[in-house]
């Protein structure tokens, strides 16, 4: 945490099913006693979990999340996904993770029936009575977030989704900019974050994709680089994962060069429609509970 602040990092992205917002708020509380940034130069973000979505248990998680943090205030919050399972309590496990019952002999996530327009009003209380400083949404499909602005009283800040050069998401990314929502693109580099989890195959990584490593050599960049580069001129917010100084230092030096029209086209030209974060798969393979949500 120090090393990322220390770099000049000042978005931290957050969430209760991280399981690490405790470590969290110890790395925050020792950047601002050892004055590497302001509490007011950094935004932290952190999401609501799929068992909270009940209105009467939002503003509890979100509670949770600020004391773990070692906060008053969030500058965003969002609502990690658009899937509502059953209630589990703080002492009964935390993070509460996705199955309902893991010690169950056959365990599975236990859905249950909240409308998201529900949970989102009490996400709007939490902004009302300053707990967040804005709300919005995460992995939402066009039309589920066309009907959510058509019914709340306050608009989504922010969309994050799964975006990358395998999945560039063009609709999306228009919708929200002609909404005046803005875009968090996580998994910015695609497969390198889902090749751990068996969710992904070492050929389906853009950063070895011929188009992204000429366009680097052309720049004298990484790949890593041209990627990140790539989402932010279409104007995302990218969100990389890495816990290498190295990379740190890599990806935050992106504001001295610019790709052309042509190369940005170029990568556009290697969407394959790939999602590697899909409920609709890994749901019923790691958690014997088919949950589509993307179709």
């Amino acid at each position: 945490m120090q090393a990322a602040i220390g770099a000049g990092y000042r978005h931290l992205d957050c969430a209760c099913d991280y399981g690490n917002e405790r470590a969290v708020g110890a790395g925050i509380a020792t950047a601002l006693r050892d004055k590497l940034c302001r509490r007011d130069e950094l935004w932290v973000t952190s999401k609501l979990w799929n068992t909270y979505h009940e209105p009467k248990h939002v503003r509890a998680a979100c509670e949770r999340s600020l004391k773990d943090l070692g906060l008053e205030v969030l500058d965003l919050y969002l609502v990690h996904f658009p899937i509502a399972l059953a209630f589990v309590p703080f002492d009964v496990r935390y993070p509460p993770e996705w199955f309902h019952d893991p010690k169950a002999a056959q365990p599975a996530m236990k859905p249950i029936d909240v409308p998201y327009r529900e949970t989102w009003g009490a996400m709007e209380e939490l902004q009302r009575a300053g707990l967040v400083k804005r709300i919005g949404v995460c992995n939402l499909n066009i039309s589920m977030l066309r009907d959510l602005l058509a019914q709340c009283s306050i608009r989504p800040a922010v969309h994050q989704l799964e975006m990358h050069p395998y999945l560039v998401q063009p609709r999306q990314l228009r919708y929200c900019q002609q909404e005046r929502i803005a875009v968090t693109a996580f998994s910015p580099l695609g497969a390198p974050s889902y090749l751990p989890l068996g969710m992904a195959l070492a050929n389906e990584s853009v950063l070895v994709d011929p188009v992204v490593t000429r366009i680097a050599a052309a720049h004298g960049r990484t790949p890593a680089q041209v990627v990140l580069r790539w989402g932010v001129q279409r104007g995302c917010v990218v969100i990389p994962k890495t816990q290498s100084p190295t990379r740190l230092a890599e990806n935050l030096a992106l504001g001295d060069f610019t790709l052309t029209v042509e190369e940005m086209q170029a990568i556009d030209g290697l969407d394959r429609n790939r999602r590697f974060n899909d409920p609709g798969h890994f749901c019923e393979k790691a958690f014997n509970t088919f949950f589509p949500i993307f179709d």
